[in-house]
């Protein structure tokens, strides 16, 4: 595994694939059959080629706010590997053409000043190479970033859904604390 920064010439369509998992993910791993629908209905063809606009802009701003961790070489699947959390479909998806085993997107320094702090936006690595390390990784790039930055307050936040155990857990574990409580208001 290699992490590098995102591409923008070769990894759109792999990062488009990692966002899509991420946010599919979100909607039927944490919530009611109404939240699934919500973000499921969202990723058009529109909608993937804003976010697309939208790395390549933070990238240009700032080229490291988009880490990748590429699959190089003859790295051995989830099966290989012993990490027995992956699924036959996920293990095709591996070896069907995917270059990138999951990113991380931190916003770049110029809004810091949403949160007052470094914004950790997203993080994902596909389901056949959690437990490898990459995730962890892939946080280590993300801090790394945020340490450079110029902050009000020397802080990284993230919004993580209280319902992901698994990515509370990894959070903990990396030193994050709960720190305040994100409310939302649907818009008609």
């Amino acid at each position: 595994m290699e992490l590098r920064p995102y591409d923008p010439d070769r990894d759109p369509r792999d990062l488009w694939d990692l966002k899509r998992a991420f946010e599919l993910g979100l909607g039927s791993g944490t919530g009611d059959d109404d939240k699934q629908d919500v973000y499921e209905g969202k990723l058009t063809d529109e909608y993937g080629e804003r976010y697309l606009d939208w790395v390549f802009w933070c990238t240009k701003h700032d080229p490291r706010c988009v880490t990748v961790a590429e699959i190089v070489g003859d790295e051995p699947d989830a099966a290989e590997s012993g990490d027995d959390t992956g699924d036959a479909r996920a293990t095709a998806e591996a070896s069907d053409g995917h270059s990138l085993a999951g990113y991380v997107f931190v916003l770049p320094q110029q809004l810091a000043m949403i949160w007052d702090a470094a914004v950790l936006n997203e993080i994902y690595v596909r389901p056949e190479y959690r437990g490898s390390g990459v995730a962890d990784d892939l946080m280590d790039a993300a801090v790394a970033l945020a340490e450079d930055q110029d902050l009000p307050l020397d802080r990284l936040v993230l919004d993580v859904d209280r319902e992901n155990d698994r990515a509370q857990a990894f959070y903990d574990r990396h030193g994050f604390e709960h720190w305040g409580e994100m409310v939302a208001r649907k818009l008609e």
